[in-house]
């Protein structure tokens, strides 16, 4: 009597019109079977001898968690090695956009106006133009182009670093010329400042021993010392007009000094 009535109420619930629309739910009441609901993350495949292997894509969770792992490393690396993103502070009008426009040309003055004695001094010279070019660019573009083109002039500015750095001295380090040029288009301000160190160390040393280079020198430290303040207060006073045009002004002077190394 009690089979009867067990198979009685295992037909009605498998044919109820529940049962049918949620298939898992047709053995629920059943005494002694647990229904265990399907999770999407867990996928079983059923071989011909009716066994369930353990064989639930191991490999992609493996796949997967490496690649967290990836994501989670590239977040953490240091400022160092994080790519600048484009400036939003500047031309804030019409006359500051042209100013910082014509205060750009001199660079390319400078460049064409630069030695070019060898291979070396060729390509510093040319990278001076570019400056001029990605500066000119840079200051009368807007949107999502005035960010690539913020990284190009700041590439552009270390680029010419490491052209002058190594114009002045054939005997630079390989390892550090390969760490520059990898690092280059990554932290180019980095870059700039250690091969701007470099040629400081170099027109010191000349200037102390070649009496012709101490006038130059001397106006040297002046407009770097200049461009040093007007960077820093571009960035603290970005409201401010004309500042970024006067540091343009300051760093051509300070070029323009630096091409007395070379003749």
């Amino acid at each position: 009597m009690l089979a009867i009535n067990l198979i009685e109420f295992t037909t009605e619930k498998v044919m109820s019109p529940q049962a049918i629309l949620n298939p898992s739910r047709t053995l629920e009441g059943v005494h002694g079977v647990h229904v265990v609901p399907h999770s999407p993350f867990a996928l079983e495949k059923t071989t011909e001898d009716g066994d369930f292997p353990q064989s639930i894509s191991r490999s992609s969770a493996i796949e997967a968690n490496q690649r967290l792992l990836m994501q989670w490393v590239w977040q953490l690396r240091p400022a160092c090695l994080r790519p600048i993103h484009g400036c939003i502070h500047g031309d804030q009008n019409l006359a500051e956009t042209v100013a910082n426009v014509l205060t750009s040309l001199p660079f390319i003055a400078l460049g064409i106006q630069a030695p070019r004695k060898s291979l070396s001094t060729k390509l510093y010279a040319n990278s001076l133009i570019g400056v001029g070019v990605a500066s000119s660019l840079y200051h009368s573009s807007r949107g999502k182009l005035r960010q690539f083109m913020r990284w190009t002039d700041y590439t552009m500015i270390a680029t010419a670093t490491v052209c002058l750095s190594r114009a002045l001295r054939d005997d630079n380090p390989k390892f550090l010329m390969a760490a520059s040029a990898f690092l280059l288009p990554v932290q180019p301000l980095m870059v700039s400042a250690v091969h701007t160190g470099m040629m400081e160390v170099v027109f010191a040393k000349r200037a102390s021993k070649d009496p012709d280079l101490k006038m130059a020198y001397n106006v040297h430290k002046m407009s770097s010392l200049l461009g040093g303040v007007l960077f820093v207060a571009d960035d603290v006073f970005p409201r401010t007009p004309f500042i970024h045009a006067a540091w343009h002004l300051a760093a051509a002077v300070g070029v323009g000094t630096c091409n007395k190394l070379l003749e």
